[in-house]
C-alpha cells in the first residue's frame, strides 16, 4: 500500500507541534501535497527551510492475520523526521538516501482508520565548515543555487506485511571473480518475532527483465536457478546477523563497456518459518573483481585506463528525476567515449545505479559529504554501511569514496602556504575521514576505498588531484609543466575544468549587455565573475553572443589539452581521469558540458573527441614563435583498443603562409599502450601569420586525426 495522494503540510510552530499527531486535529487549512516531492517545488512552501509537518490520513490498511507483521517504510527523507502513527510516537530518522522502517502492527489491528504525521527537518546550513546535515551537494555546492533547500518526502512512503521474520537489511557482495569460479558473500539482518528456527534459501539466478531497487524486487518469471542453496539458522527475539558465501561455478563475468559484455543475476533470498515463507527480497548483481593500486585499476584482472567525469544530480529536485533521464546520463557517458562516472558528492536514485549495470559504465561513489563537517563522525560511520546496503550489489560501482575536499588549516591561504599546511592535521581529514574509510572496508572488503577525494597526494593522507589551471590558478598551459614536476599529481585527477556559458542562456538576461545582473549571477547560477574576468574577460566582447561564444571555446581547450595530456601519461603515472562537470542540474553557469535540459556546449565536443579509443596528439606549440625559432614536436599514439593497431601510418603536415612540409611514420602500436612514433623537427619558416599541425592516423579498419595551430611573428 502505497501513500501518495491525500497529503497535507504546514510550516511548523511549537503549538501545532502539540497537536498535529492527533487523528481528532482539523488540518482542513493546511496546503495538499502529493508526495514524493521537495517541499521547494510546492508554490506555498518556495522559500521555505522547515520544519515541515504532514498529515495523511488512510485506512484500511493491509488486513491484519495470524503470524502477520506490518510496516510503515519512507523509502526517502531529506533530511531529518519525527513519525506518529494514530498519535503515538514511532521514532526519529536520519539520512535521505536510505530507507526507514517502523512495525506498525499492533498499531494497524487495533483500528481501521489511522492517521500518519511527520515532522520533517532540513535545516539550512549555519556554518558550511561546520555542518551537521549528510547531504552533500544538496546543501553545499557551487553548481547549485545556494539558496536551494531539498527538504521533503522525495520517494515513496509504504506499507506491507511479512511473516514473523522480516529481511530488515540485505547485503551482496563479489568475493571473488574468475571464469572458473566466482563467490558472492551475503549480508543479511533477520528480525524475528519470537526465537525460532528459520530456514534461509538462496536462489541465483539469470536475470530476466524484471526491475530491481534498493528496496529488493521480487521476480514475477523465475528462470531455474544457476545455485540453490538452502540452510537452518536458530535465531533470538529481535534483530539477527547473518552470513553466508555461496560459490558460482564457471560464471559469466560483468564487464564495463570497453572490454565486455553485462551479464547479470538475480540473488533472491527467502526466509520461511516452518516451511512457511515469511519475508524474500531479490537484489540484482554482476560478477566481477575490481582492483585499483596506485589508481590503476583492473576489472576481472584486466588493465583499465579510465577515462571519466563527474555527475552531479541530474536534476536538484532530485524526486523528479525520472529513470529516462537517469538512464540518458548513462548512455551520453558511454557515448562520450568515458569508462567512468564519478558520481560527485551525493548518493541517486535506484534508477541510475540500475542503468550503468546495464550498461556497463563504471562508478565512482562518493558518500554525500562536501567540504566542511563539524559533530557527525557517528552519523557517518552509520551511513557509510547504510550505503553498502543500498549500493553494494551493483557490479557498476567500482570505488568508494568518504568525502570530497575536506577542508585544511590555512585552507584560503596563498598557494605556498597551502601546500605545505595540507601536512596538518584537521577533525575532517584525520578523524571524520579516517573513520569512514574503515567504515567503508570493514562493510565491502571487495572494493577499493579512497577516504577522501581532492587532498593533494603526499605520504601522510593524500588521494587523488584536483588541478584547475588556467581557472583557480595559473594559465591552462601551466598544466604539463605542473605534472613534469610533480609527476605523482598525475595518477589521478578527478577535478579540473573551465566554467562557460551555456548556449541557451536566457536567465543571463543578454538584452542587458554588457551591464548584466553579476550579483543574481553569481549568488542563483554560480557564475564566477572574477574567474572570468581573469580568463575571458567580459569588457573584450561587443556582444553577450560573443562573449558566450569566447567562454565555451576557452572550455573546450582547457578540457581538450588536459585530456590529452593525461591520456599521454597512461600507465606512467596515471590511472585516468574525471572531467569536471558532464551536466548541470539547474539553470547555470559552470563547468558543466551539458546544460539542463542536455543541450551541448563546445567543451562536449572537445571531449568527446579527446576520449575516443585512438587518438594522435602531438606535444603543444607555444602560443607563438618567431621567424626562425626551431620546432621540436613528438607525435604519440594512445591506443586503449584491446587489439594492436597494425599497418599503422601516421601522416603529419604543418602549413605556414606560402609553404608546407610532410612527414610520414608506419608502424605498429600494441594494445592498451601509448607510444611515441615520431617527432617533428623544422626551422620556422620566415612567413608570418597562422602556423597549422595536421595529423592524420589510419591503421587497419580505422583513422583518427589531430590538429594544432599557432602564429608566426617577426623577430
Amino acid at each position: 500500500m502505497e501513500l501518495g495522494e491525500g497529503w497535507r503540510a504546514t510550516p511548523a510552530d511549537d503549538t501545532l507541534r502539540r497537536a498535529f499527531p492527533d487523528p481528532e486535529m482539523d488540518d482542513a487549512s493546511w496546503m495538499p501535497i502529493v508526495v514524493p516531492h521537495h517541499w521547494r517545488s510546492h508554490p506555498d512552501f518556495a522559500a521555505s527551510d522547515g520544519p515541515l509537518l504532514y498529515r495523511v490520513p488512510f485506512g484500511p490498511g493491509p488486513r491484519p492475520e495470524a503470524g502477520t507483521r506490518t510496516w510503515l517504510q519512507f523509502d526517502g527523507l531529506f533530511y531529518q523526521g519525527d513519525v506518529w502513527l494514530d498519535g503515538a510516537y514511532l521514532g526519529d530518522t536520519e539520512g535521505y538516501f536510505f530507507p526507514h522502517c517502523f512495525e506498525v502492527t499492533a498499531a494497524m489491528a487495533a483500528r481501521s482508520e489511522h492517521l500518519l504525521a511527520l515532522e520533517l527537518t532540513c535545516d539550512r546550513p549555519k556554518k558550511r565548515q561546520a555542518k551537521r546535515n549528510l547531504t552533500g551537494v544538496f546543501q553545499d555546492w557551487d553548481c547549485f543555487d545556494r539558496d536551494w533547500n531539498p527538504g521533503g518526502i522525495w520517494r515513496p512512503v509504504r506499507i506491507f506485511q511479512t511473516g514473523p521474520v522480516r529481511i530488515a537489511r540485505l547485503r551482496v557482495l563479489c568475493l571473488e571473480a574468475t571464469a572458473e569460479r566466482s563467490t558472492l558473500e551475503v549480508r543479511a539482518t533477520l528480525d524475528a518475532a519470537a526465537a525460532g528456527t528459520v530456514t534461509v534459501t538462496t536462489d541465483i539466478t539469470s536475470s530476466s527483465s524484471m526491475s530491481s531497487s534498493i528496496t529488493g524486487s521480487c521476480p514475477t518469471e523465475t528462470p531455474a536457478p544457476v545455485v540453490r542453496v538452502a540452510t537452518d539458522h536458530p535465531l533470538a527475539a529481535g534483530s539477527n546477523e547473518v552470513r553466508w558465501r555461496v560459490p558460482v561455478e564457471s560464471p559469466a563475468l560483468w564487464w564495463p563497456h570497453a572490454l565486455g559484455g553485462q551479464p547479470r543475476y538475480d540473488v533472491t533470498v527467502g526466509v520461511a518459518v516452518q516451511d512457511h515463507e515469511s519475508d524474500t527480497q531479490t537484489r540484482r548483481t554482476g560478477i566481477r573483481r575490481v582492483e585499483m593500486t596506485n589508481f590503476i585499476a583492473t576489472i576481472n584482472g584486466e588493465r583499465l585506463f579510465l577515462k571519466g567525469a563527474n555527475l552531479g544530480p541530474s536534476r536538484r529536485e532530485l524526486a523528479e528525476s525520472t529513470a529516462d533521464e537517469l538512464d540518458a546520463d548513462i548512455v551520453l557517458a558511454k557515448n562520450t567515449g568515458l569508462d567512468l562516472l564519478r558520481i560527485h558528492g551525493h548518493i541517486s536514485r535506484p534508477e541510475l545505479y540500475d542503468a550503468a549495470d546495464r550498461h556497463g559504465v563504471l562508478l565512482w561513489q562518493d558518500l554525500p559529504l562536501q567540504w566542511g563537517y563539524a559533530g557527525v563522525r557517528a552519523q557517518a560511520v552509520r551511513q557509510a554501511g547504510e550505503a553498502v546496503d543500498a549500493l553494494g550489489h551493483h557490479p557498476s560501482v567500482a570505488v568508494w569514496c568518504g568525502h570530497n575536499e575536506p577542508p585544511q588549516l590555512l585552507d584560503r591561504a596563498p598557494d605556498p602556504v597551502r601546500f605545505l599546511a595540507r601536512a596538518l592535521p584537521t577533525w575532517n581529514r584525520t578523524v571524520l575521514d579516517r573513520s569512514i574509510h574503515r567504515a567503508l572496508e570493514r562493510a565491502d572488503g571487495t572494493r577499493p576505498v579512497v577516504a577522501h577525494s581532492g587532498v593533494p597526494p603526499h605520504p601522510a593522507w593524500g588521494t587523488d588531484s584536483h588541478l584547475y589551471f588556467g581557472w583557480y590558478r595559473g594559465e591552462e598551459r601551466d598544466f604539463p609543466a605542473a605534472l613534469r614536476r610533480f609527476p605523482v599529481l598525475a595518477r589521478f585527477v578527478s577535478e579540473f575544468g573551465a566554467q562557460a556559458v551555456p548556449t541557451e542562456g536566457d536567465f543571463c538576461q543578454p538584452q542587458r549587455w554588457p551591464d548584466l545582473d553579476w550579483s543574481r549571477l553569481q549568488a542563483a547560477y554560480c557564475l564566477q565573475k572574477d574567474r572570468f574576468d581573469r580568463y575571458v574577460p567580459p569588457v573584450d566582447y561587443a556582444s553577450f553572443d560573443a562573449w558566450r561564444d569566447a567562454t565555451q571555446e576557452y572550455q573546450a581547450t582547457v578540457i581538450r589539452f588536459q585530456v590529452e595530456t593525461l591520456r599521454r601519461l597512461k600507465y606512467r603515472p596515471a590511472g585516468g581521469f574525471c572531467q569536471f562537470l558532464l551536466g548541470d542540474g539547474q539553470p547555470a553557469v559552470t563547468w558543466a558540458v551539458l546544460d539542463d535540459r542536455r543541450r551541448p556546449k563546445l567543451g562536449y565536443e572537445a571531449l568527446q573527441q579527446a576520449c575516443a579509443p585512438v587518438i594522435v596528439v602531438a606535444d603543444r606549440p607555444a602560443s607563438s614563435y618567431r621567424a626562425g625559432d626551431n620546432i621540436h614536436l613528438d607525435i604519440h599514439v594512445v591506443n586503449d583498443l584491446r587489439t594492436a593497431l597494425t599497418d599503422a601510418r601516421c601522416d603529419a603536415t604543418v602549413q605556414w603562409a606560402g609553404g608546407s612540409r610532410k612527414w610520414q611514420f608506419a608502424g605498429a602500436v600494441e594494445a592498451d599502450d601509448c607510444a611515441r612514433i615520431g617527432t617533428l623537427r623544422l626551422p620556422i619558416p620566415h612567413a608570418e601569420g597562422p602556423l597549422l599541425v595536421d595529423l592524420v592516423l589510419t591503421w587497419t579498419g580505422g583513422k583518427a586525426t589531430n590538429r594544432y595551430s599557432t602564429r608566426v611573428t617577426a623577430r
